[in-house]
């Protein structure tokens, strides 16, 4: 479900897109014309012909007997095009596969970009100011965040506000709905629960477009961070908000008392880690489940096995991934860990489908000592609404709309 400031951002309004149309005209035409020539065959090939496709039709019926198919009129059989006596099941299958394939990577384009070799290539952010610049200081109740509970690049967010323990006088949040059928662009929309507090906008999309002064192009992906004073977009970039959100005092006077994100002593270690974190992990699952040739996803697959082992390697010496204290890289790993057994692993492939975290014992253990220790980490989420928003919002991956028992809190944390 992401995403997007994650790619899942990234779908469309969907309709029931023309080569999808296309596809199913084709196979009308072709059951018609299956009609057409066993019609012809009957009045003017003679009785002959008529008692040999009689015959041919029921062999076929008692191949259906034996495969334990029924002929009862009340079930729906499609267009009953498989195993006919005029078209040959392996065109009509051919057919079907191709015209599908063709329209699935066509979607998956429109919600992933990919290159030639089928490898899905994030786009960039727009923009990328921080708090405490010139133009956007470091005062209280001045900013508000707008956030998607299913999205990680979202939960990063939260995540930081959870942890350090911004108030209402700090910041403000708005909790965004995960519909792309209702958007206009892009897939987040104001329930009528949260409406948008400055403009009062349908969706993400109205809202950035006030906020850019009209006629904004661009991705409509959250986090967004706003100015509320200026009515201004400071960042939709998630890790440049998390460090901002860290080091911004915004009315706190006791700033220097609460928990250090980004520690001096250890920014380096942090910053290796963030970017393996994030090739291997935060982004290796969704080029998993965005892949559009076997080789693009070969690679991304191999990439998050990597990525776990290493995880599982670190945490063995150490009590967080960069180091004895939890950090800003901490953050920035947990969203993938808290998605992995309920999506990433099930609807995206990532690693395979046999993979869960719980392979990784130390992997676990971290997970659980986040969960249950780091104050804030628990209120940061609903992994169940998280994971099924995947399946629900992302058509090309799950076009059945099908939505498996979501796993609980105890299924992943433990």
């Amino acid at each position: 479900i992401a995403p997007m400031s994650s790619s899942r951002n990234n779908i469309m309004k969907l309709s029931l897109p023309r080569y999808l149309i296309f596809l199913i005209i084709l196979m009308f035409v072709v059951q018609m014309q299956a009609f057409a020539l066993n019609n012809f065959c009957g009045r003017f090939l003679g009785r002959t012909a008529l008692r040999k496709q009689r015959n041919l039709l029921g062999q076929q019926a008692i191949i259906s007997c034996q495969l334990g198919r029924s002929n009862d009129n009340n079930l729906d059989k499609g267009f009953n095009l498989l195993g006919g006596s005029i078209i040959p099941q392996g065109l009509v299958v051919g057919t079907a596969k191709e015209g599908w394939k063709f329209a699935w990577r066509r979607m998956m384009a429109e919600l992933a970009p990919q290159d030639k070799e089928g490898n899905y290539k994030r786009p960039t952010y727009g923009f990328t100011n921080m708090i405490g610049a010139s133009s956007f200081p470091d005062d209280s109740n001045r900013y508000h965040l707008y956030t998607g509970n299913p999205c990680p690049w979202c939960h990063r967010a939260v995540l930081t506000v959870k942890v350090l323990r911004l108030t209402d006088e700090q910041i403000t949040l708005t909790r965004l709905e995960d519909n792309p059928v209702k958007a206009s662009r892009g897939g987040w929309v104001f329930s009528a629960n949260q409406p948008d507090p400055i403009y009062k906008c349908r969706d993400l999309r109205g809202l950035y477009d006030r906020l850019s002064g009209g006629g904004y192009e661009g991705r409509c992906t959250a986090p967004l961070l706003v100015d509320k004073k200026q009515r201004k977009i400071v960042s939709n970039e998630s890790s440049d908000i998390v460090r901002a959100l860290n080091r911004a005092k915004l009315g706190n006077q006791n700033h220097d008392s609460r928990i250090d994100l980004f520690p001096s002593e250890l920014e380096t270690q942090i910053k290796e880690t963030n970017e393996w974190v994030y090739t291997y992990l935060n982004n290796g699952v969704y080029r998993c489940g965005f892949a559009t040739t076997q080789a693009a996803y070969n690679k991304a697959s191999k990439d998050v096995r990597n990525g776990l082992e290493r995880c599982n390697t670190v945490l063995s010496k150490n009590a967080f991934i960069a180091g004895d204290v939890f950090t800003e890289a901490d953050i920035r790993l947990l969203p993938t860990i808290l998605r992995f057994d309920g999506a990433y692993a099930p609807l995206f492939k990532a690693g395979g489908v046999h993979v869960r975290v719980r392979n990784y014992p130390h992997l676990h253990k971290w997970l659980q000592r986040c969960w249950y220790e780091v104050d804030g980490v628990s209120e940061s989420i609903d992994i169940p609404d998280a994971c099924a928003s995947y399946y629900r919002s992302l058509f090309p991956l799950n076009p059945g709309g099908i939505i498996p028992t979501q796993a609980s809190i105890s299924d992943i944390v433990g």
